[in-house]
């Protein structure tokens, strides 16, 4: 088994799925981006009865309180474009993909591994990010 590293971005579905993942294959200092407190919030916004908002809402809560989140920042945003540019050299449509392009360019420009739930999401980025599907 490979070991874990130090520090890693959790993308949005791993870190809503947390609690159902074994903590030996998550880095052992866990960081979140900006774009995830975002998706976060909207999954608040949008939730369609109060049961899955107080859910949404308790973990939306608990990032806010767990985590100082990465910005998307001027290395992220010149990342997202070579990012996008990959994901339209594998065939891909980088438009739905947008939300999880920029967490990969937050990672990327960063040098920390991405952990995501979604790896076909991130098709052809490899050679720019350690993509660890979990």
């Amino acid at each position: 088994m490979k070991d874990r590293n130090e520090s890693g971005v959790l993308d949005t579905s791993t870190y809503i799925d947390l609690a159902l993942l074994d903590p030996a294959v998550l880095p052992r200092i866990p960081e979140l981006t900006a774009v995830t407190m975002a998706e976060l919030h909207q999954g608040v916004a949008m939730a369609k009865d109060a049961a899955s908002r107080a859910i949404r809402t308790e973990k939306l809560g608990a990032a806010i309180v767990e985590f100082e989140p990465l910005p998307f920042d001027g290395p992220a945003a010149a990342r997202y474009g070579t990012l996008v540019a990959l994901t339209i050299a594998a065939d891909r449509n980088p438009k739905p993909r947008r939300m999880d392009l920029m967490i990969a360019a937050i990672a990327s420009a960063r040098g920390l591994a991405l952990y995501t739930r979604n790896g076909r999401d991130l098709v052809g980025l490899g050679d720019m990010l350690d993509i660890i599907e979990v």
